[in-house]
């Protein structure tokens, strides 16, 4: 009887027992991790967690009905029945839910609206054609964002410098070469494009939480993987290569990504002719292991090689007006060679004590050393150019009005050595969230800077501007031959900074109307010291604050208001001067920012529209004023100037095609500086204007057959001056900045037509494209050569074009 009544028992316990087990990632349609989705059977239920992971233990053998839900996203059920002990690994596409209130609509992003951030799709990314296409191709069709060098892939923010811009991937900063010169040789931006997941942009005002710098955000979040991808892209411009993979676990994804850039196409093309070979490669990998629930442990790394080689041989540039043509004729003797050599590796720990509290642990280095020699002889002519139309030497050079030779030296070598660890912190409770982080870097930065310029004019040297009583060529000077320019410098310093922020937010009611609050402070202290420099130690703090009210208007309204204090604390770059020397007690740059915003969402032809509008003003001091040639950045490193910015930004984006995203920006800016009380000038990014569009099309009757295309308009910026001039007497501005870049692309394969069987069954994705850039052919320059006219003691501002149409031929697949 007793062995009896323990037999039931048991078969009850197994029976009881006998459960399975549901696991997975959650996603949006964009790729996104989708957080707190509840995940509920008859017999339980579970949430998502901040990566979209989740796992419930459900009765085996059995159906069971399973609902995934979510306040921002369409309802998913399903019926499962598995056996027991069965692992199922199901991982649901979560669809942004529009939930029709009156006439206000609520969106799944408006969490990103209410602190002044921009969303932008990888998708987008992928497919706009670009001479350097990705995520900062995109950006310059953003209000406020210019670039007027298609070869580079740095910008400026609202009147900043290239310097003045964070980037983030995966919450580690991430740096880029020093001693670049011109876009030419740039290659590769840092970001893989095939690696994105998330891009978030804040043009200003952004949050304490962000780093130390005067601009802009760009806060990017590379892919966590829930299936086995390939995905590949080949053009004339180089290929790129990335696999994505998951362990059967769930527990160990992977992506890795390799690329490589060709930039003959586009250099070639220009008037320069030359022995080019500028060859970029790197490989990237982001690995993440989720040892548990709680514990995740994540690696990014990236090994790039930049190789540049050039061997100028002839140029011609014509200049002037119809009525009175100029041209600059140049032989060309010798070469240029560099190479930028970049390590970079970062770790970071993730402990998820509970769902509302995460503890963070992030240590990275960074590694850079690069060459740059070059020895080049250029011999010129510069003169009045035959403007009869008919004549057969129309064209050519008549008269020469002056004939002379430079000869431009370098031995740059720079080893840079940047070490961080940071500590971040994550509580919510309730409607509230407290962020919080500290972190240590240093910084070991070994530099020799030799660079002399001689010229010669007629058979005699021109000597350096700051020689008292030169009167060549009416005087001869019998003095010791000395280099127009001559800048040697050779510096091993280190910086060692501690910063630190807190950050308090809330989302909550006043009356009707929905608030969200954010107030943040930061500090960060830093000492320089060096071989042959006083040590220097600084400190300074920035508090920032945000506010957003949505009424509970009739129309779909959402205000925004920003004002912080924002410092940049000098980089290496900033503390070196004109000459190349250290200066260890350089200010931080001081910036208060106010920015007025306001999104309006609305429908038209009952598709989705929204308009952002932006007002913002900055008002600097202890201003490290600079020289700006093509994109190398010279620093005064006195902090001897003040200044301003103000502008409105406007983008209208929405659905101008079904199914598709595009949108219009303008921008209207007007930034100046005051150097030693001598009255405001134009700064070097004082661009006035800028209209610019991204649009998307298809062929209506052949609907696989797409168009993207890529307009962008600025006005002239200040046209520069010679880095030894006195930039008040050098301010006339360049000409009009106009680019069209077109990609026309059929799509054979992709989300909604797959194949069975057949040579596209395995594609996930495919299609095969042209690109066209620079469509209307228009000669855009971004800096001016400065050519001595010794007669007359002139400097003619020579413009250097940007690239002319060029053609490309692009594929791009998913397996």
């Amino acid at each position: 009887m007793a062995l009896t009544i323990l037999t039931v028992f048991t078969f009850i316990h197994l029976g009881i027992s006998q459960t399975a087990t549901l696991r997975g990632v959650i996603l949006n349609e964009n790729n996104e991790p989708v957080e707190k989705v509840n995940v509920k059977s008859n017999s339980g239920g579970t949430q998502s967690d901040t990566n979209g992971f989740y796992s419930l233990s459900i009765p085996a053998n059995q159906d069971i009905n399973i609902t995934f839900s979510h306040i921002n996203y369409e309802k998913i059920t399903g019926t499962f029945n598995l056996k027991n002990g069965e692992i199922l690994e199901f991982n649901p596409v979560m669809n942004s839910s529009v939930e029709q209130i009156a006439t206000v609509i609520i969106m799944g992003d408006r969490k990103k609206e209410v602190e002044g951030i921009i969303t932008l799709k990888p998708e987008t990314i992928r497919k706009i054609p670009g001479a350097n296409a990705g995520v900062e191709n995109l950006l310059l069709t953003l209000p406020g964002v210019s670039n007027n060098n298609e070869l580079s892939t740095q910008y400026s923010v609202r009147g900043g410098n290239y310097d003045e811009n964070l980037v983030y991937v995966n919450d580690v900063e991430v740096y880029r070469p020093f001693l670049i010169r011109s876009g030419q040789q740039e290659g590769l931006s840092f970001v893989n494009t095939n690696l994105v997941q998330n891009v978030d942009f804040s043009a200003g005002g952004f949050q304490a939480k962000y780093g130390d710098k005067l601009s802009s955000v760009l806060d990017i979040t590379y892919k966590d993987p829930y299936q086995f991808e390939v995905n590949a892209d080949v053009s004339l411009l180089g290929a790129s290569l990335s696999i994505e993979n998951i362990s059967k676990d769930s527990k160990f994804t992977s992506i890795v990504g390799g690329r490589y850039r060709d930039n003959s196409l586009l250099v070639n093309a220009k008037e320069t002719e030359t022995n080019f070979k500028p060859v970029f490669g790197d490989i990237q990998g982001y690995f993440t292991y989720r040892f548990t629930n709680k514990f995740h442990l994540s690696f990014l790394g990236n090994a790039s090689i930049n190789k540049y080689s050039y061997a100028p041989k002839t140029r011609q540039t014509n200049f002037g007006t119809l009525s009175d043509p100029v041209a600059l004729l140049v032989f060309y003797e010798g070469q240029e060679k560099d190479q930028y050599q970049t390590l970079f590796g970062a770790l970071k720990g993730s402990y998820f004590v509970h769902d509302n509290l995460a503890l963070h642990v992030i240590t990275s280095t960074y590694n850079t050393q690069e060459e740059e020699y070059f020895d080049i002889l250029a011999q010129y002519r510069l003169g009045e150019v035959n403007g009869n139309i008919g004549d057969e030497n129309l064209g050519e050079v008549e008269f020469s009005e002056g004939i002379g030779s430079q000869l431009t030296h370098g031995r740059n070598d720079l080893d840079a050595l940047i070490t961080n660890i940071e500590h971040k912190g994550d509580l919510k409770i309730d409607n509230n969230r407290i962020e919080w982080s500290v972190k240590y870097t240093h910084e070991d930065i070994r530099d020799r800077l030799v660079e002399w310029e001689v010229i010669d004019s007629a058979g005699f040297s021109i000597r350096p501007p700051h020689i008292p009583a030169n009167e060549q060529p009416y005087e001869p000077y019998t003095a010791p031959l000395e280099p127009f320019q001559n800048v040697r410098a050779t510096n091993h310093t280190q910086i060692n900074r501690i910063q630190a922020y807190g950050q308090w937010s809330k989302r909550s009611y006043i009356g009707s109307s929905k608030v969200w609050y954010n107030a943040g402070l930061r500090m960060h202290n830093w000492s320089v010291k060096g071989q042959n420099i006083n040590t220097s130690n600084q400190t300074v703090i920035s508090p920032r604050a945000q506010f957003s009210i949505k009424p509970e208007w009739k129309k779909d309204m959402l205000f925004r208001a920003a004002v912080g204090l924002y410092y940049q604390p000098p980089f290496y770059r900033e503390l070196r001067d004109a000459n190349g020397v250290v200066q260890p007690n350089v200010k931080a740059q001081k910036s208060v920012h106010f920015v007025l915003g306001n999104d309006y969402s609305f429908k038209m032809w009952n598709r989705p529209f929204k308009l952002t509008s932006e007002i913002y003003y900055k008002h600097l001091s202890d201003v490290n004023t600079y020289t700006l040639e093509n994109v190398r950045i010279r620093y005064r490193a006195n902090n001897d100037a003040k200044a301003y910015a103000y502008g409105l930004d406007m983008r209208l984006n929405g659905e101008f095609v079904p199914g598709t995203e595009s949108w219009f920006s303008f921008g209207y800016l007007k930034t100046e500086e005051n150097l030693n009380d001598r009255g405001f000038i134009a700064r070097p990014t004082d661009q006035r204007l800028k209209f610019a569009a991204l649009f998307q099309d298809y062929v209506p009757s052949t609907p696989n057959l797409k168009m993207y295309i890529n307009l962008v308009y600025n006005t002239g910026l200040p046209g520069g001056s010679p880095s030894y001039a006195d930039p008040y007497q050098y301010q006339v501005r360049l000409p009009d900045y106009k680019r069209a870049d077109l990609g026309l692309q059929y799509v054979f394969v992709d989300t909604e037509k797959q194949f069975e069987k057949g040579w596209k069954k395995p594609f996930k994705a495919l299609s095969i494209g042209l690109e066209i850039f620079n469509i209307f052919d228009v000669q855009n320059s971004i800096t001016n050569t400065w050519v001595r006219d010794v007669n007359s003691k002139r400097q003619i501002a020579i413009p250097n074009y940007l690239t002319p149409r060029v053609f490309n031929v692009r594929a791009t697949m998913k397996l």
